[in-house]
């Protein structure tokens, strides 16, 4: 099973706006007696090896939700998403374990249950459903579930990623952010939102150096990064379109529509010289998003 890193927000579509990037964490689950899990790659030294390790958490909720009787899993994780930075580590790990578990079951449960499970167990849609569906996603909670929408992304757009050596969990910098917005704030976010799908259906890229702009999340998260505004300057100046905050942070996106490599130079340079070690790389969109291949 392959299971793609994620962007979420892409600026001002706090929690609704996700994208699905061609970076994959790889996995395999089958029963067992009892639940162990081994860890390559990423999080090899850190994350938990037994029902604790979020894959195994999510695979056993299908078990529940499903009803059906759970002996234990047998988990096998190659991860490539860091851990920490702003590119859907968990939403990844969580996608893994419901969809694997789910596929090991017979799919008793269909691609929106499954999306709904995964949001409800990582707090917000906006990156499980991108990792789920892949493209770029808008996701929508409801009182029944969560509505997600995956649209096409124009070949011509390169995504350039800095992953600064840091760390920073999702709890942390949600708590930076204020309980309420103005609502010129709130007006701000709804216009680039709906001039971002607009720009990308009819292929104006011009009008998302605008669109990327964001009032709701950025600005209070720049205590956490005060680097952040040399690092985005510098991208845009190198030629980027826009420079946001991947998801929660520390990592940062870059959108270009040439000369990614000149933009990530620069994006690595301004953050060396912030005193933060980091480094960047351009990714393409993964357009499909999780994907389960059966065993022989």
């Amino acid at each position: 099973m392959r299971v793609p890193a994620s962007s979420a927000n892409l600026g001002p579509g706090f929690d609704a706006l996700g994208l699905a990037l061609a970076l994959h964490n790889e996995l395999t689950i089958a029963e067992g007696e009892g639940v162990t899990v081994s860890v390559r790659g990423e999080g090899d030294r850190e994350l938990a090896t037994d029902g604790e390790n979020l894959v195994a958490r999510a695979a056993r909720v299908v078990f529940e939700v499903a009803d059906r009787p759970f002996r234990g899993l047998e988990i096998h994780c190659m991860n490539r998403i860091p851990l920490g930075r702003g590119l859907g580590s968990s939403a990844a790990a969580w996608v893994g374990g419901l969809l694997g578990a789910n596929a090991l079951l017979g799919a008793p449960l269909d691609r929106p249950a499954l999306l709904t499970l995964a949001a409800r167990g990582e707090g917000h849609p906006d990156n499980v459903a991108a990792a789920l569906y892949g493209g770029m996603t808008v996701s929508c909670a409801t009182a029944s579930g969560v509505i997600a929408v995956s649209l096409p992304v124009p070949s011509s757009l390169s995504w350039v990623v800095l992953i600064p050596q840091l760390t920073c969990s999702t709890a942390e910098a949600r708590a930076v952010l204020p309980a309420s917005v103005p609502r010129a704030d709130a007006v701000f976010n709804v216009q680039r939102v709906a001039l971002m799908l607009a720009s990308l259906q009819v292929l104006q890229t011009d009008l998302l150096r605008t669109a990327m702009e964001d009032r709701l999340h950025e600005p209070y998260r720049l205590r956490l990064f005060p680097w952040m505004p040399a690092v985005a300057s510098a991208a845009r100046e190198a030629g980027a379109l826009g420079c946001v905050l991947s998801g929660a942070g520390p990592s940062l996106l870059a959108l270009v529509t040439e000369g990614a490599a000149r933009v990530a130079d620069a994006m690595t340079r301004a953050i060396a010289v912030a005193g933060v070690a980091g480094r960047a790389c351009v990714l393409g969109v993964d357009p499909v998003g999780a994907t389960v291949e059966p065993r022989g």
